[in-house]
């Protein structure tokens, strides 16, 4: 095969020439084996301002350069070249535009592009020990292809959305996620969960696609309710079956047992050995606990309904359960979902529910094992919109 060949396999060095190869002699037992290639400029190649990309013809002066580039037969190697410094009328001293290498990298495009590749499937902290690269290069080179290829994100079209908060850290640190629900794609991930934290989404969305927006599924924090309510007061407001749910095990369930258990606590005394006493007790208590599981069930069936009056009526006829049973949480939960009740009608018109967004919190939580944990938030957030991109 000839030399020409060769090189044009290895991909070429466009506006330079391959002049020699070289073996460095690894300086520790396990060190890579290291290639030096020395180019050199092709006589008749323009050089151009690495800024506004004009052919200049006054060079200050030449410096020699060492960059990276990808392995040749899993040998580190390294370009070794002359780079001049250029006088562009337009844009004052500069160096001269390299094809192959980005301004102020030392290392070829197409090695940053495979090391960006091999992040998408792999944590930073391997892909930096097979290229032999600092971890800290890996990500940047990492966060600037997802930027590049991400781009600025496209609210255009957004009309239902799902709003859900996930857990960041630990020592209850939080991040709010927003998803388009017909295309599941991640529109925005911001850092907290509370009202100022959702605004920026609103800001990035809009006056004109705040007007546009149709629905919203959330939980029933009072933080997002007050939020969507002040810049989108036309939308329709949906609550997932889910979190109401969980919201009544918190309030009613559990509130029913802790009561019941200091109710027993007193009743017996420290020392009071009254089996029969207990067994009274417990017994009323199991009836108690019935009681607060069947009106759950129950409340589930209202996300069933496709008819808003049919609900409503099943609605009533639950409140009235509730309220006559006069355990204390279970009718406080029932007022206070009165008060929200028409997010709960909305799901006949909307069948929405956060369990999109359930699945992508649980995809997030295997991206912070990758990585070990993330301390860079943009970075982060932008690995989150590369994992769920959407459907078209």
């Amino acid at each position: 095969m000839a030399y020409d060949e060769i090189t044009a396999l290895l991909g070429g060095w466009e506006g330079f020439e391959l002049t020699q190869v070289r073996r460095e002699l690894a300086t520790e037992p396990d060190a890579v084996p290291r290639i030096v290639l020395e180019l050199r400029s092709l006589p008749n190649y323009p050089k151009r301002c690495s800024r506004c990309g004009e052919v200049v013809v006054e060079i200050h002066d030449v410096t020699e350069r060492r960059v990276r580039d990808l392995p040749i037969l899993e040998a580190e190697t390294w370009l070794v070249f002359p780079r001049a410094r250029l006088h562009c009328p337009r844009c004052g001293p500069t160096v001269e535009a390299v094809p192959w290498l980005d301004r102020y990298q030392r290392m070829t495009t197409r090695l940053a592009a495979a090391i960006a590749r091999l992040a998408q499937v792999l944590p930073i902290k391997q892909v930096a020990a097979w290229f032999g690269v600092a971890w800290e290069t890996v990500k940047q080179i990492d966060q600037r292809s997802l930027e590049r290829r991400l781009g600025p994100i496209d609210l255009s079209a957004v009309r239902v959305i799902a709003i859900d908060e996930f857990a960041i850290q630990r020592g209850h640190r939080y991040a709010t996620t927003v998803v388009d629900v017909p295309t599941k794609r991640v529109l925005w991930v911001g850092r907290g969960r509370g009202r100022e934290d959702l605004r920026a989404f609103f800001a990035l969305l809009g006056p004109e696609g705040c007007r546009r927006l149709e629905a919203v599924v959330m939980d029933m924090s009072t933080a997002y309710f007050e939020e969507v309510r002040a810049q989108c007061p036309h939308v329709t407001l949906v609550y997932d079956l889910f979190h109401v749910v969980a919201k009544y095990g918190r309030e009613v369930i559990d509130r029913v047992r802790v009561d019941e258990t200091n109710r027993i606590a007193r009743a017996a005394g420290p020392n009071d050995p009254a089996t029969r006493a207990r067994r009274r007790v417990i017994k009323g208590t199991r009836w108690l606990l019935l009681v607060v599981y069947v009106l759950k069930d129950d409340l589930k069936q209202l996300w069933r309904y496709r008819y808003p009056g049919a609900a409503r009526r099943f609605w009533r006829a639950w409140y009235r359960r509730a309220m006559a049973s006069r355990i204390p949480a279970l009718r406080t939960f029932a007022t206070n979902l009165a008060v929200r009740i028409d997010g709960v009608i909305s799901h006949c018109r909307y069948p929405l529910h956060t369990g999109l967004l359930e699945g992508i919190n649980n995809k997030i939580k295997v991206l912070k094992r990758m990585a070990y944990g993330f301390r860079d938030d943009a970075y982060f957030f932008l690995k989150i919109r590369a994992a769920f991109p959407g459907i078209q």
